[in-house]
């Protein structure tokens, strides 16, 4: 195991109704920066984000450990997790005309913050961050029902961010938004990783993965295929056997530009 290493997944098996969804995935990341990833659909991506903070049934991980700083998860109480892994579920809604700012101090109960309008220095300081992060400071009072897709994806966002967790897990968090919400969220992630976390997104997104991601996971049939850096991790190969198609490439400064372009 590396020194520099903060999370290590280690023989990671998951099972789930009886078929195997994941085999013998181990990896190790650093203690910040932007991981995506990365695969077909079924290739079990959700489903290792979920065991990396053991919010999967333990019955259903049927082999393998993750250590977080050294910590195993398996360890920690709940509430332990959850002020260590910020978790944004795929399609994540809000059904309740909650205003926005009581959403995001949603972020803040895993440190003891039950009710919203009754916030401690420490938290609302929390909440303020993130929604200046997320950019969403003038919905504060707006009911977030009100918001279009693309607002209440940055309304989700403030709400992991309000964690203030080491770790933040995020499941296709740019699904079915316009291009200029796709950049904002992953832009916000990115901002985030800098500022000194580990931030670990799923994404269909090639490009968008090419462009912020300082690592790139690929999974495979429940299999890790590459870890790397972009250009190491998504090679032509990987994007002919894994994904099955052949891709345009370029740069535009100092970013890698991948651009799906043909099926094979």
């Amino acid at each position: 195991m590396s020194e520099s290493a903060f999370l290590v997944a280690d023989n990671i098996q998951v099972s789930l109704a009886g078929r195997q969804v994941l085999s013998g995935i181990s990896f190790a990341l650093p203690r910040q920066g932007l991981i995506a990833l990365v695969g077909p659909n079924g290739a079990g991506k959700t489903t290792l984000l979920r065991a990396l903070a053991r919010l999967l049934p333990l019955h259903d991980m049927t082999h393998g450990s993750v250590h977080l700083d050294g910590i195993d998860v398996a360890t920690l109480t709940i509430r332990e997790r959850a002020r260590r892994f910020a978790y944004l579920p795929q399609g994540h809604t809000v059904h309740w005309p909650l205003p926005v700012r009581d959403v995001v101090a949603l972020g803040r109960y895993p440190h003891g913050a039950t009710d919203p309008a009754r916030l401690n220095a420490i938290d609302a300081a929390a909440v303020d961050r993130a929604m200046q992060a997320a950019d969403i400071v003038r919905f504060s009072n707006r009911r977030v029902t009100e918001l279009s897709g693309g607002e209440r994806s940055r309304v989700a966002l403030a709400r992991v961010l309000a964690v203030e967790a080491p770790v933040i897990l995020a499941d296709e968090p740019i699904a079915s938004l316009d291009p200029r919400y796709q950049l904002d969220v992953m832009n916000g992630l990115h901002v985030a990783a800098g500022a000194g976390r580990l931030v670990v997104v799923v994404t269909h997104d090639l490009g968008l993965a090419a462009r912020f991601a300082d690592q790139v996971l690929v999974l495979d049939n429940g299999r890790l295929a590459a870890q790397g850096p972009c250009g190491e991790a998504l090679t032509d190969a990987i994007l002919a056997d894994v994904f099955r198609i052949g891709a345009y490439r370029a740069s535009h400064g100092n970013d890698t530009v991948i651009v799906p372009w043909s099926g094979l």
